[in-house]
């Protein structure tokens, strides 16, 4: 199968990954644009995983303001360079988490950002609900409870609002590996009139 500029044109633009990058996708999925995606995607979360390590020291805080004011949120995006912290796209993306939180209301970042004693307390009322059934039923139920509960209360593993199939931990390592540097949420903070703090 021989790989057009055209082809590798369409999956630059669609992906925006590396020319190169592309002409490989594409020579391994054979010319299909679809599975050549799914390569870049799997190369790029294997690029965020070799990157997570590195250290982030500079980035952006973001504001944002919904309702007429009602509610507000402030967000910190950590990147390794100031170049990429001016970037459009890196704002973009603090943007886009800074709605996800207003719209979302998560309680933390990641899942071992929630206090252990809210995990065992989740976990211990999903027990007490489901106590008839069988040990190994009920390990599974629970375990499924917990992920429920952690696509509400974690930011990385709600589905993302602009698009539900991809959670925001994927779009935040989709940004990692098309920018080339290692990105983290440090923290976040949402308020809402009428809200006391919980």
């Amino acid at each position: 199968m021989v790989v057009t500029a055209e082809d590798v044109r369409k999956l630059r633009d669609k992906t925006g990954a590396g020319l190169m990058d592309c002409k490989r996708a594409l020579e391994e999925a054979e010319g299909d644009q679809q599975k050549a995606e799914a390569v870049l995607r799997q190369k790029g979360l294997d690029k965020a995983l070799a990157k997570g390590s590195r250290k982030t020291a500079e980035g952006v805080i973001i504001s944002y303001i919904h309702g007429d004011g009602r509610i507000g949120v402030l967000l910190e995006l950590a990147c390794e360079t100031d170049f990429v912290a001016r970037n459009e796209e890196f704002r973009e993306l603090a943007r886009e988490l800074a709605m996800q939180v207003a719209a979302m209301k998560p309680q933390v970042v990641r899942p071992e950002d929630l206090p252990e004693q809210v995990v065992e307390a989740e976990r211990e009322i999903y027990a007490a609900q489901f106590a008839d059934k069988p040990q190994n039923v009920l390990e599974r139920i629970v375990d499924g409870k917990m992920e429920k509960f952690y696509e509400q209360a974690c930011l990385f593993n709600q589905p993302h609002i602009r698009d539900d199939s991809r959670t925001v931990d994927e779009v935040v390592k989709d940004a990692i590996a098309k920018l080339g540097e290692n990105i983290e949420v440090r923290r976040f903070v949402r308020m809402e009139l009428g809200q006391a703090d919980e």
